[in-house]
């Protein structure tokens, strides 16, 4: 109960200092007993997992500023951090724009004003469909947190000093930290190179990025062998995203993606404003983003984890 009430307090006090709370959705399946999936679901975040969430957050913050301490003004002690950079200005502007199309306006002339506009765009998709489609669009607004000896701070938790300290035992970047930490208990002062200490980070950079590109592709991968059970069955979904030759549509639940082509439908469609609508030049027919539709499931391609759907309604 203190425990608590004191990660709420430390939450709490993260947004005042410019913390950015995005939640990301993630995506879980429930297999068979040869490891087909038959249930998507999402992930479901408790009190429980913010409570150790905001812990770890101040363990990692605690470690990074004690070593950032041990040096003085001649000679830093060389350390792996982990840093956020401001995010790209241009790219918070169009997706300004693209929020204000979707009724959602923000205030984007200052760092601090980014974040409490994206906070408040979190706090508001809880209850609009339309705007959720934006969360992850508003993370790749954000620049990519990376492992460097240049500590910069960390933009999106509002963090002087951070650090990955707190998982060893399946992140290299926290053994780093771990054996500088050690070297450097007990009123003892010691130095790694920073040079070949900044190579390990933009290795242990790289290899996360791929990493967390197989764990999106295996995702992607398990939700099209899920759909490919139900070829030919009617689903409710949402339109996440358009390009020029038709829309995506997210399905609840499992979260997958599908693409409806504008070549099978009843009317040439012309994408417009921003990749927002699609309208018919015949019929003048619209599809938003964040529209809701019917769809069924026509075919799935496993090996390019694609998925081609059809409207119902036609």
């Amino acid at each position: 109960k203190h425990l608590d009430r004191l990660a709420k307090q430390m939450r709490k006090e993260r947004e005042k200092n410019g913390a950015i709370g995005f939640e990301t959705e993630e995506v879980r399946f429930r297999l068979a007993a040869d490891g087909s999936p038959i249930e998507a679901y999402v992930k479901e975040r408790k009190d429980a997992h913010l409570l150790i969430e905001d812990f770890m957050l101040l363990a990692n913050k605690e470690v990074a500023y004690f070593i950032d301490k041990k040096g003085d003004v001649q000679q830093e002690v060389p350390f792996i951090y982990r840093i956020h950079d401001l995010p790209d200005m241009s790219k918070v502007t169009e997706f300004a724009r693209f929020a204000s199309e979707l009724g959602y306006k923000m205030q984007v002339d200052t760092p601090k004003q980014i974040a409490q506009s994206f906070n408040g765009l979190m706090r508001a998709s809880r209850t609009n469909d339309k705007l959720k489609l934006l969360e992850p669009l508003a993370i790749r607004t954000m620049a990519k947190a990376v492992y460097s000896t240049n500590n910069i701070g960390h933009y999106g938790l509002g963090f002087t000093h951070y650090s990955h300290f707190t998982s060893p035992i399946r992140r290299y970047s926290d053994v780093l930290a771990h054996r500088i930490l050690e070297r450097n208990l007990d009123g003892k002062t010691y130095r790694v190179d920073k040079t070949k200490l900044e190579e390990q980070c933009k290795h242990v950079s790289n290899q996360e990025k791929k990493a967390a590109d197989a764990e999106r592709e295996s995702v992607k991968y398990k939700q099209a062998e899920l759909l490919r059970r139900h070829i030919g069955e009617e689903f409710e979904g949402i339109i996440s995203g358009m390009i020029d030759r038709g829309f995506f549509v997210e399905l609840p639940g499992s979260k997958a993606e599908g693409l409806v082509e504008f070549k099978y439908l009843d009317d040439a469609y012309v994408v417009e404003e921003g990749n927002l609508r699609a309208t018919g030049r015949r019929y003048k027919r619209q599809f938003r983003m964040g529209d809701r539709v019917k769809v069924r499931v026509v075919s799935v391609d496993l090996q390019k984890r694609q998925i081609e759907m059809e409207l119902a309604d036609m």
